[in-house]
């Protein structure tokens, strides 16, 4: 499938997206929403698939909503959110919900939308001039894109409340710090250790990576017992797969497993 919004690949298992209108800031707008439910619908279904690297093309990661059509469509500008939104939500919802880990390479500034896609991911690397920001109540509007669920649970309620209010600029060390994303990579290095992390995860136990992925979300919502339960069910159902067999096969025999993802 071709997409005039992102590049799409697949090589080895691994899919990357490259958010590419480079022009626009990678600013949103509902092609690119669209897009994305796609190619996030095409990583969930295609089993070749077994890791995502997802990464913006030019000097930013993304600008968040295109506020320039958003402008153009005054009239019917709550219709317009609300179908962009129907693709965004849906595409980090298939993202955090499918086996595949999805690895973010923030590139540059990821504000509004762009910071909620970004964190949204299983592992997030940024290059050390990578910004942060919510910026969304500097335009008088409120968030969206997942970051009222992902931020809180990343950073706590305190920082996601100042961050979401105030829009503070955090640079990607102090996102670091924060707990908002898990490295920060000279700007030259970025793209090859996000590739070389995506990598071996797509070389992984996918299905183990999905059920660590569905247990975690469901953690804070959950009760203990329940939370035990699940984690008895799954625990078994990564046992009599294949690639269970071939850990623990691997693991006796001290010599590297070969997954295959099923």
């Amino acid at each position: 499938m071709s997409y005039e919004t992102l590049l799409f690949e697949v090589d080895d298992g691994l899919a990357t997206i490259t958010l590419n209108r480079p022009d626009n800031a990678n600013a949103m707008d509902i092609v690119m929403s669209m897009e994305l439910m796609q190619a996030s619908i095409e990583c969930d279904e295609n089993p070749d698939i077994r890791a995502v690297l997802i990464t913006g093309a030019g000097k930013m990661f993304s600008a968040g909503g295109d506020l320039k059509s958003f402008a153009a469509c005054a009239d019917s500008i709550s219709k317009l959110v609300k179908e962009m939104t129907v693709y965004l939500h849906g595409a980090v919802s298939r993202f955090a919900r499918m086996a595949p880990p999805v690895v973010m390479a923030v590139n540059g500034t990821a504000a509004g939308a762009g910071m909620s896609l970004a964190i949204s991911g299983d592992m997030v690397l940024a290059a050390e001039s990578a910004k942060f920001t919510m910026a969304y109540t500097a335009a008088a509007l409120s968030p969206d894109g997942s970051s009222t669920y992902f931020l809180p649970r990343l950073v706590g309620m305190r920082r996601a409340q100042e961050l979401m209010i105030t829009n503070r600029v955090l640079t990607a060390a102090e996102a670091v710090a924060w707990g908002a994303i898990n490295k920060a990579v000279p700007d030259a290095e970025l793209l090859a250790e996000a590739r070389g992390v995506a990598r071996k995860l797509a070389s992984g136990p996918t299905l183990a990576f999905g059920a660590v992925k569905s247990m975690l979300t469901e953690s804070f919502t959950t009760a203990l017992e329940a939370q035990m339960e699940r984690e008895s069910r799954m625990i078994a159902d990564m046992m009599r797969s294949n690639d269970g067999r071939e850990g623990i096969s691997a693991f006796l025999a001290k010599r590297k497993p070969e997954y295959k993802g099923n």
